[in-house]
């Protein structure tokens, strides 16, 4: 098994607050309706809901790239009232690189553990 887990760094423009939760809502029912390979997607807001992450854990790197394809439409609407960036850690597929290509999500792969 070559879990991915990841972080999304996403920072809501001003006065978009109530549209991101929106958003993020129609997102996380996607994940569970749609997903497969997610076993975990969270998100948590700073103290005032300017800036959020979204924890994400993945069986391994197909499961990510259809969680990429299942919310295509959403995602791109979502960069409307955000900015953001992530990280990945695990051990990707070379589909799962090429895919993240050119975009800002830094990739990090295993060192030690538990």
């Amino acid at each position: 098994m070559h879990e991915i887990k990841g972080f999304a760094r996403l920072k809501i423009h001003p006065g978009k607050l109530q549209e991101f939760k929106d958003l993020q809502a129609q997102c996380m029912a996607v994940v569970r309706a749609k997903d497969t390979g997610t076993l975990q997607y969270e998100v948590f807001f700073n103290d005032d809901s300017s800036e959020c992450i979204v924890y994400e854990r993945y069986r391994d790197s197909e499961a990510l790239l259809e969680h990429f394809s299942n919310l295509g439409d959403l995602m791109t609407a979502m960069f409307q009232v955000c900015s953001g960036s992530g990280e990945i850690l695990g051990t990707p597929s070379s589909l799962l690189r090429k895919a993240l290509e050119g975009s800002p999500v830094r990739i990090y792969t295993p060192y030690q553990s538990l």
